[in-house]
Parts: C-alpha cells; structure tokens; sequence
C-alpha cells in the first residue's frame, strides 16, 4: 500500500514536472518535507535501527526527486 502511494506520487511529480516545470517545485518540496519530517522522526530510534528505519523514507525522497527532474528534463529536450 505505502509502495503504491510513493509510486502514485512519482507519476503525479512526473506529469507535473513535464506540464509545468516551475510549479512542479512547490509540490515537490512538500513532498520532500514529509519524507523528511517521517525521516527525522524515525532516526529518533535508539541504536541501528534509527538508520534502518530512516532509510525508506530518504529512498522514497530520492525516487520523487529523481521523478520530478526527469519530467523537467524530458519538457526542456522538447523541440518547442
């Protein structure tokens, strides 16, 4: 389910990115905040298992992030 909504959220940053490149960067930043604010809180846990339970949620950041820059890529390579 959460793997679903994290590949939801790609699309969404993808097809957003291509259609409007600089209004994509507000929503990407918001999705990047709560990676980060969920990335934050599980670092909080005591010994190793602060690192494993931090590390979906800066992989999920690391795939939007890579989405959205891919649709801005894909829109400035487009011959018009």
């Amino acid at each position: 389910m959460i793997i679903g909504g994290v590949i939801a959220l790609c699309v969404l940053l993808l097809i957003l990115a291509f259609l409007a490149p600089r209004l994509s960067r507000g929503p990407q930043r918001g999705v990047a905040k709560g990676f980060g604010l969920g990335s934050r809180g599980a670092s909080k846990a005591p010994g190793k298992a602060g690192g494993w339970l931090q590390k979906p949620f800066n992989k999920s950041m690391k795939a939007t992030d890579n989405s959205a820059a891919t649709g801005r890529d894909a829109r400035s390579k487009l011959p018009f």
